[in-house]
């Protein structure tokens, strides 16, 4: 059923691309740390809902292989966003697209899959189609660094391993790997938010405790100032994810951010990123429909082109402009799926 595979494969990436559409405006909201761990729970929450109805066996492979893809899970987005942060995305951001494809692809076909000869025709398109899709126009855009190149390759890596683990899952498994995918997840996104947050209120400690050492030592002033704004320095660089998990987790830390405009704003950003977990776990079960009936090599490719959701849903809501590359590579990526479909 190669047809059913590329359509549900396609479907998959639109969907995780409009997951990611709503994780985005939540994360101008809230800590982009906190609204992956939102995401995950209301994400399990929605599996713990379904599982009795869909059922699945908790075998040892199910259990193993669903906790150890939501480690990977949680290592990929940490290094996503950290490579994001250092820039530029027109290249990092299809890098780790494309890593994420090949990995994958690599291993289902050195593991025995067989396509067509079209169908490998069709692998070659979908990985351009990545690239493109993935690209993002940057005026000025750096030479990535060493550093920013590791963490985008890292990134892709760990989301290959997150679909080779599912694949090795049984196929009576049903839900459950994704159950435990979730709570791992959420259980490793939460606790980074809690020790952000600690680093956040010992930071505000110590500055404040710099500025009361300055304003009472006048003959030290000089040395003092100096002191703080190294601090300062070193905190503006190191610590805007942790301000940021303080914003959203203790609002009135920070005078200018009170009233009911932060409250409005935080369960805007709260509600986008629960519903942002529920459409993530949708194309999850399309993710696991697709390997259980096709081929990874397949699906993982269709899957990579999950940025097409996401400029899609972003030209329609924000009115924002498609690039033509980005058009070009749409095109291919529906091509692509057609060859998939007839390999």
């Amino acid at each position: 059923m190669p047809m059913l595979t590329a359509l549900v494969g396609l479907a998959g990436a639109l969907i995780y691309g409009s997951a990611d559409f709503l994780g985005g405006l939540a994360a101008k909201r809230l800590s982009s740390v906190l609204v992956t761990a939102i995401a995950a729970s209301s994400g399990l929450v929605v599996l713990l809902g379904a599982l009795p109805f869909v059922g699945g066996v908790w075998s040892p492979d199910a259990v193993l292989w669903g906790a150890l893809s939501g480690v990977t899970g949680a290592i990929a987005i940490s290094l996503l966003y950290a490579c994001l942060a250092i820039g530029p995305m027109s290249i990092l951001s299809p890098l780790t697209a494309v890593v994420s494809a090949v990995v994958p692809m690599t291993a289902g076909l050195v593991g025995g899959e067989r396509l067509a000869p079209v169908g490998y025709a069709a692998l070659g398109l979908a990985l351009v189609a990545v690239v493109l899709v993935g690209f993002v126009p940057e005026k000025g855009a750096v030479r990535p660094t060493t550093l920013g190149l590791l963490m985008a390759i890292g990134s892709g890596i760990m989301i290959g391993a997150f679909l080779i683990l599912i694949d090795l899952t049984p196929d009576d498994s049903g839900l459950v790997p994704l159950v435990l995918n979730r709570a791992v997840n959420a259980a490793i996104m939460f606790s980074i938010v809690g020790v952000l947050a600690i680093v956040a209120a010992r930071r505000r400690r110590v500055l404040a405790g710099v500025g009361a050492t300055g304003g009472d030592a006048s003959g030290m002033s000089s040395s003092v100032g100096s002191s703080a704004g190294r601090v300062g320095s070193d905190a503006a660089s190191g610590f805007e994810a942790t301000d940021a998990v303080a914003r959203a987790t203790d609002p009135a830390a920070f005078p200018e951010h009170t009233g009911r405009r932060t409250r409005s704003t935080l369960t805007i950003g709260l509600t986008l990123a629960a519903v942002c977990g529920v459409i993530d776990v949708a194309a999850n079960l399309l993710l696991l429909i697709g390997i259980r009936i096709g081929d990874l090599s397949v699906i993982s490719v269709l899957t990579a082109m999950y940025p097409a959701g996401t400029i899609l849903l972003a030209a329609v809501v924000l009115k924002e402009r498609i690039a033509p590359v980005q058009w070009v590579g749409l095109g291919l990526a529906l091509a692509a799926a057609a060859m998939l479909a007839l390999a």
